[in-house]
């Protein structure tokens, strides 16, 4: 079927996120700081935000759980924001060219919390380009549960069918493709690209 809706991830794909370019500076040591996100700082912790617990909670909870490290989880959202390395560039380029021609709908679907998605959007004037965003924090489910799949398609009247998603992640990748999208398991931009171009998609 023709593809209409090509829909995006955005952490991985769109934008460059790691809580290493925080915790870097603070050990001194890779092996450290793989460690301390390997253990203490999980990405499975902060996924639990990006499905809607609170920041504060997260933390205080955490802190609780090992006070040894008090200081150095305190700084995974108080410097959050340096997290952020900037645009995928050739990623967002893509996206621009797809913009510009108007030929497909584009959105976005982003496992992410409430709480910070808004810096994100301060800082990406691309993210307005989306004709909607669904984000994981608003909505207190995560991918790849294909409750948020639908979440995107019942509230932007999109069928799945004539719909691609694009993820770094190959658990969600396979929930997009569960509730019957069409899915890439993102890479860089040339293999994206590729990829696109075998479902009839003009890139």
């Amino acid at each position: 079927m023709k593809i209409d809706n090509i829909i995006f991830d955005l952490g991985g794909v769109l934008i460059d996120w790691n809580p290493r370019y925080v915790f870097h500076k603070v050990f001194d040591s890779d092996e450290k700081t793989e460690w301390f996100l390997s253990n203490i700082c999980t990405m499975a912790w902060n996924e639990q935000q990006d499905a809607g617990r609170s920041l504060k909670d997260a933390t205080e909870q955490l802190q609780k759980e090992f006070p040894q490290w008090h200081n150095e989880i305190a700084l995974y959202y108080g410097q959050w924001k340096d997290m952020l390395g900037g645009p995928i560039i050739d990623s967002v380029d893509l996206l621009s060219n797809f913009k510009r021609n108007n030929t497909y709908n584009l959105f976005a679907l982003t496992n992410w919390s409430s709480e910070t998605f808004p810096i994100a959007l301060e800082r990406y004037d691309f993210l307005s380009w989306f004709q909607g965003i669904v984000v994981s924090g608003h909505e207190k489910c995560i991918k790849p549960d294909r409750k948020i799949y639908q979440i995107l398609l019942d509230r932007y009247s999109l069928t799945a069918e004539n719909s691609v998603f694009i993820d770094d992640n190959k658990r969600n990748v396979a929930g997009a493709l569960s509730i019957g999208m069409k899915a890439i398991h993102y890479k860089d931009t040339p293999s994206l690209k590729e990829s696109l171009s075998e479902l009839g998609i003009r890139v």
